[in-house]
């Protein structure tokens, strides 16, 4: 990547996919000479080295992100009807996910300190429908899982984990992904731990489950052709995973480097025009993405794009207020605190590649636009 591009994107895949390219392209033509393309070695090396990443027993590849939360839920015995609690404030896949099968999303509120689902507000939610509760480490900032976890138990609950955006993130020092029942992942190309294609895991420390989940992601089969109940196709490409098994290898540094860009955004940001994320006790957050918050959004937005330094919404719209949502899903009406979030949120450019002579460019803008 050259020390200088004429436009600092929010992300740039592509800069991870140059400086591993001579090894990304000798595993691809591993495989190819191989001639094993569906659910080889790769994969299976790939599932294994994930989970003992993630500090799991199993980890099943699957096609994409959005497949894995929607086989998660099925393999905790999520069907057709049951409600699963979740937060509007996320990408629209956690809730396509969980329409895909059949269920029923029910939000609630977040904390406005973490950005994610408040335990706090979560048994007003509950009803005789309810059979799982969906937290999403949004950003990479871990959600308050054993708080969830204690209500979940209490009520006879599942917990599954969205983790698509918190590759390595930690509670204690534990990795996300290895506290609830199930836990999905996402490998689309911006991600953390990206692919240069679709790819998604689900980790479980459940034999059982992951039985049922090696058979649900090729249509059913425990045994070849023969499907012992209606499956799918979602399998994890074996191209992908050898390119995830070299990238998982560079992840936890990679974090390290985001970790280094977000201290040196908080030292540019007053915290009053415009307000870092927060330091939440106890987590690790992993710089997914770095999302501030202003009243001066679009001015800041505008300013930061004429200097040539790309912004974004995460997301423009929550999601039940998204044309396919709004006004259906039960909880929408009482979500104040996501609602005031979206007027605020802006996303700076974050990930490791971005040089250090970009970084403190990004960080003088910042500083100028509120001096």
């Amino acid at each position: 990547m050259k020390e200088n591009i004429s436009f600092i994107p929010v992300a740039y895949p592509k800069a991870k996919v140059e400086k591993h390219k001579t090894e990304i392209i000798k595993s691809i033509e591993t495989v190819i000479s191989k001639g094993v393309y569906i659910l080889g070695e790769e994969v299976t090396k790939f599932e294994q080295e994930f989970a003992d990443y993630i500090g799991v027993n199993y980890s099943i590849g699957v096609g994409n992100g959005t497949d894995a939360i929607a086989l998660a839920l099925k393999s905790v015995g999520i069907s057709p009807g049951d409600e699963v609690i979740t937060v509007s404030h996320s990408a629209v896949a956690t809730v396509a996910a969980i329409e895909t099968i059949g269920a029923v999303p029910v939000f609630v509120d977040i904390d406005p300190e973490t950005r994610c689902m408040d335990p706090l507000l979560l048994t007003k939610m509950i009803s005789s429908k309810t059979k799982a509760i969906l937290p999403v480490h949004i950003y990479g900032q871990p959600a308050p899982i054993p708080e969830i976890i204690s209500i979940a138990e209490k009520f006879g609950l599942k917990v599954v984990e969205d983790c698509a955006q918190a590759h390595g993130a930690e509670i204690n020092g534990r990795k996300v992904g290895s506290f609830g029942d199930v836990a999905s992942f996402s490998f689309y190309p911006t991600k953390n731990l990206g692919a240069i294609g679709d790819g998604g895991a689900v980790v479980t420390n459940s034999e059982e489950i992951a039985k049922y989940l090696n058979a649900a992601r090729q249509y059913g089969w425990y045994q070849k052709y023969i499907s012992s109940f209606a499956g799918s196709n979602s399998r994890l490409d074996e191209l992908q995973a050898a390119v995830l098994r070299i990238l998982l290898r560079e992840l936890d540094a990679d974090n390290r480097r985001r970790a280094e860009i977000a201290k040196v955004y908080d030292s540019a940001i007053d915290g009053v025009i415009i307000k870092a994320p927060r330091k939440i006790s106890g987590t690790k957050h992993n710089y997914h993405l770095y999302v501030v918050e202003t009243d001066q959004r679009d001015e800041l937005s505008n300013f930061l794009n004429s200097k040539g330094i790309g912004t974004a919404l995460h997301y423009p719209l929550p999601i039940h207020l998204q044309p396919a949502y709004k006004g259906r899903i039960r909880g929408g009406e009482k979500l104040t605190q996501t609602e005031d979030l979206y007027k605020h949120i802006l996303s700076l450019p974050m990930y490791p590649e971005l040089s250090d002579k970009q970084l403190n460019y990004i960080a003088g803008k910042i500083k100028e636009f509120y001096e």
